[in-house]
């Protein structure tokens, strides 16, 4: 049965499942906008209208964990980008809970800016969005991990839990997730712990340290990724000049993929 874990029930988290919607996203966006203020998470085991970053569709056929998070002034607005960090993290924390059966990790990482990727193919992938009313930001927190199935054809190489040896019911991981989440935006406490978060996140990143091609909204290149900065922008080595990435996309050079902007 889907349910909240106690962690987050003692915190204050809502839930509402629902049999299929739009997005879980943008329902939260709307209801926000309208003043609803959470924390709410809501939760479909299918979407119609799904979508990823820079709007792309997002496949979502059933089987697979569909699921938005609302938060209300849960940090500095400026700090509020740094939440997919903490989102992310909490998301793998989830994964590794309910897979992990031996004394090894799976091999589950994260990739800039909000990539889950397990054995090197993207499982999942975290979107943030938000707004303002009377005064006050909120977050949408929107996230789809392949459990059952992944789509084709994509501009990362994907997989789901179960094709890459790690099952997982869908209910249990959104148990441990919602549990993860709450662990984690304590360590993150309204931005001044990021710098656990950072750490912990750099702990586990994909390609780290590698060439990289960077993916911007009107260019392209190669660069080595090197670190995050202290605010979650990414850095790299570009023909041996230190620059800062605070918004696009990376892809390890060896991705067989067609990269579209």
């Amino acid at each position: 049965m889907l349910a909240l874990s106690e962690p987050a029930v003692f915190a204050g988290f809502t839930l509402e499942h629902v049999v299929t919607i739009g997005s879980t996203s943008q329902t939260l966006l709307e209801r926000a906008a309208r003043g609803e203020t959470g924390p709410l998470w809501l939760v479909s085991d299918e979407q119609v209208t799904g979508r990823g970053r820079r709007q792309r569709d997002w496949t979502s056929p059933r089987g697979n964990l569909y699921a938005s998070l609302l938060l209300t002034d849960p940090g500095p607005a400026a700090k509020l980008a740094q939440l997919s960090f903490v989102f992310a993290l909490a998301l793998r924390d989830a994964v590794l809970a309910i897979t992990q059966t031996g004394p090894t990790p799976p091999d589950v990482r994260l990739k800039w800016p909000n990539d889950l990727m397990v054995k090197g193919r993207k499982c999942a992938g975290v979107l943030l969005e938000g707004g303002s009313y009377a005064g006050r930001h909120y977050l949408v927190l929107g996230m789809g991990v392949n459990i059952v199935s992944h789509p084709q054809g994509t501009n990362h190489p994907a997989t789901d839990l179960t094709e890459a040896g790690l099952p997982a019911e869908r209910d249990a991981l959104f148990g441990a997730l919602s549990s993860g989440v709450v662990h984690r935006l304590a360590q993150w406490n309204r931005g001044d712990g990021f710098a656990g978060i950072r750490e912990a996140w750099l702990g586990c990143a994909f390609s780290m340290g590698r060439e990289m091609t960077v993916n911007l909204p009107h260019e392209r290149f190669t660069a080595k990724a090197v670190s995050l900065d202290h605010n979650g922008a990414l850095v790299v080595i570009r023909d041996g000049v230190e620059q800062i990435i605070s918004s696009g996309e990376v892809f390890a050079l060896d991705e067989q993929l067609e990269v579209r902007s």
